[in-house]
């Protein structure tokens, strides 16, 4: 048993697509004892890719945890891993993750360097403030080159990197690694899986370069302890490993450097020492300190430290349907201690849940537990209502964390099932889908008829259609993808509503004047300003209007698209002692929202991605002259490991198909990648377009 939180290490080991994450997360489980034989990604047999999609196409989808153990300076360390997906497609499970961890292992390729991804992963990193530290991977292949990725990381990232290793040898001839904190060199013994290594001096031809780098690597650190400052500046040499050390960890928790290590997972170097700078560097649950949250019954700040004392408080971050044991939900444990069979209760609903057993992870194994104290993290089954983002804790101290936000889907298709068997089992496996992926929506439109499923990309979709085939054994047909276009205002406007209703015995009546326009910037959604006086409209009528207009937002009058934010200021009104209720508001706000809106200029907005395409030099200007027929705009243009790299802004609607046309493109030498960037106002002439093709759709439904 872990004597104490101390050492515990939650960790996730994030990165760009191919930069090794997954190969890096199974060399740890080789080295820490966890499994006996090591799985490879292009095998399909990585034991933290277990989904047969994953298995199939050499991807990570989820992310899976596990547990294992590392023996550092003689004592034992507990160290859970999320290994996460790079896909940008799958970006919410890394965003879920990062919520939960204490730190990160940022992984990079050491021939691609700062890849689009790496960027992305990155922010959420800084949004989450999770100290990190990178591990910069496959030195082994032609091309590599470490000081361009730590230059890279500074420049791209605007991080402070600082290189605790420098690479023996390159490409081919790398064989081992100077550490710079003990002034050794590292080589390991090829043909025995990496396991062992050897201690020997610094090659001659690198001492020089070691010594530079330690003098940097001790300035950088010099910052987060004056002690270690004053020694720099008196006796470098007087410097020990031990108070060396302990700079780096005490400025890798204040997040003031990103201490960078290198190797090649593949090739199994590396892997041991990153292992001891995880437990070395990154904090505890005890670094991290106490979580802040707000108590719903009185709405103050409250604490909970990371004890077992403490009352409970947990996060759930995951839920995940298991063929065997049904939906598990992965919680982290902030404070006190969670037991199989005890009651909680979950913020959001205001019930109590049962737990009814306890899991610790490994990978989609699970081995049951009694109970999970502070700082860990576990999966959990019994819960009839738990939702990504909820809080559990005891009922007699609630708590609420601050929830996980998640980007909205960019792109839909239309799915229909193929038999009558195959309708009554859709329904349950998209709930249990959307239920695991808040990413994932799931529209009826009523007008054709047709189930919309809606994802952040074409990968996404097509693994979930997958998924409905293999696990929910649902049989569907499906429609091209469509892009989730969406509408905006664009000038204000006042209106008067009045909704009038007489059929015999009481009636219905309400009357609002708002003045409706574009939300102040940065305003996501509806933004509601009651700015009645003097009783006209009574407190109770005026939630109703709030939610009439909220409702009426998921159907623009363009197209039926969905407003992105509005701003909606209720002026005045009058009301009626005996007809009017609750639901006469609400309908006079869904009228005066369809009335009012055709006057406010209403415009069409399209996704907008941002894509990045490394082709070879020689078909550089065929792939640009590709991105200007499909309405994009070329903004960067570099050299890049022999190759260009270029940068383009490029609307999602003209993106479809894209990977095969490159491919032709270029002879199968480039690759992309793209990601979600911002809405913007579609063109009049291809807006025209659009609302023609959508009336003649639902015409003809």
């Amino acid at each position: 048993m872990i004597k104490s939180l101390k050492y515990t290490r939650n960790i996730g080991i994030m990165a760009h697509i191919d930069a090794g994450k997954t190969t890096t997360t199974e060399r740890i489980l080789f080295y820490t004892g966890i499994t006996h034989r090591m799985g490879e990604v292009h095998d399909g047999a990585a034991t933290m890719d277990w989904m047969v999609q994953e298995q199939e196409r050499g991807i990570t989808i989820t992310s899976a945890a596990t547990t294992t153990f590392w023996k550092y300076n003689n004592e034992d360390y507990k160290i859970n891993i999320i290994d996460t997906p790079g896909h940008v497609d799958f970006t919410v499970e890394v965003e879920r993750s990062l919520r939960v961890l204490d730190g990160a292992v940022a992984v990079f390729c050491a021939v691609g360097g700062v890849e689009p991804q790496s960027e992305t992963v990155w922010r959420q990193a800084d949004r989450y403030r999770v100290p990190r530290i990178g591990f910069v991977n496959k030195m082994d292949r032609s091309g590599a080159d470490f000081l361009s990725v730590i230059s890279q990381i500074h420049e791209k990232l605007g991080a402070n990197p600082v290189p605790l290793q420098i690479p023996i040898g390159r490409e081919e001839t790398f064989r081992g690694v100077v550490d710079l904190v003990d002034m050794q060199a590292m080589i390991w013994h090829e043909g025995q899986q990496g396991v062992t290594y050897e201690r020997q001096d610094i090659p001659a031809d690198l001492v020089e370069e070691a010594r530079e780098w330690r003098g940097k690597l001790i300035e950088s650190v010099a910052d987060a302890d004056d002690s270690i400052l004053e020694r720099y500046l008196d006796d470098p040499d007087s410097i020990t490993n031990d108070q060396l050390s302990n700079a780096i960890r005490k400025a890798t928790i204040q997040m003031s450097v990103v201490p960078v290590m290198c190797g090649a997972a593949f090739k199994n170097k590396g892997i041991q020492r990153l292992l001891d700078a995880v437990v070395a560097f990154l904090p505890s649950p005890v670094d991290i300190d106490s979580v802040k949250g707000i108590n719903p019954r009185n709405d103050e700040t409250v604490e909970r430290k990371p004890e077992a004392s403490e009352p409970l408080a947990a996060l759930a971050f995951k839920i995940a349907t298991d063929p065997f044991v049904g939906r598990l939900a992965f919680l982290r444990v902030y404070s006190g201690k969670i037991e199989a069979g005890s009651n909680v209760l979950n913020v959001r609903t205001g019930k109590k849940e049962r737990v009814t057993r306890l899991y610790q992870m490994h990978a989609n194994k699970q081995n049951p537990k009694n109970f999970i104290g502070a700082g860990d993290i576990c999966a959990a089954v019994g819960f009839k209502n738990l939702r990504t983002g909820d809080t559990l804790c005891d009922e007699k101290k609630p708590i609420l964390l601050e929830s996980i936000s998640f980007p909205e889907p960019v792109i839909g298709i239309a799915i229909e099932p193929k038999t009558q068997n195959d309708l009554d089992k859709l329904g349950i496996a998209l709930n249990k889908l959307s239920e695991e992926d808040p990413t994932f929506r799931v529209k009826y439109d009523e007008q054709s008829g047709q189930t919309l499923i809606n994802g952040m990309g074409e990968l996404h979709l097509e693994i979930l259609v997958d998924r409905l085939k293999r696990e929910f054994k649902v049989e569907c047909s499906q429609g091209a993808p469509q892009v989730a276009y969406k509408e905006a205002v664009t000038a204000s406007v006042e209106h008067r509503e009045l909704f009038r209703k007489q059929s015999g015995g009481r009636g219905k009546f309400a009357d609002i004047v708002v003045r409706i326009s574009p939300a102040d910037e940065g305003y996501r959604g509806l933004q509601f300003v009651d700015e009645i006086k003097g009783g006209n409209i009574p407190k109770e009528y005026i939630p109703s209007v709030q939610k009439g207009f909220a409702e009426a937002m998921q159907n623009g009058v363009l197209a039926g698209f969905p407003l992105e934010n509005l701003k909606v200021v209720l002026l005045d009104g009058s009301f009626h002692s005996v007809d009017s209720d609750s639901l006469s508001f609400e309908i006079a706000a869904k009228q005066a929202f369809r009335h009012a809106l055709p006057k406010t200029k209403p415009v069409l907005l399209e996704p907008i991605m941002k894509v990045e395409v490394i082709t070879p030099e020689e078909y550089m200007g065929d792939v640009i002259s590709d991105f200007n027929k499909r309405r994009g705009h070329v903004e960067k243009m570099e050299g890049k490991a022999g190759a260009r790299l270029i940068r383009a802004r490029v609307p999602l609607a003209e993106q479809f198909g894209y990977v095969t046309v490159l491919r032709t493109l270029t002879s199968g030498r480039a690759t992309s990648t793209m990601e979600f960037s911002h809405y913007e106002r579609v063109s009049d002439d291809i807006a025209r377009k659009l609302l023609d093709s959508s009336t003649g759709q639902k015409e003809s439904a």
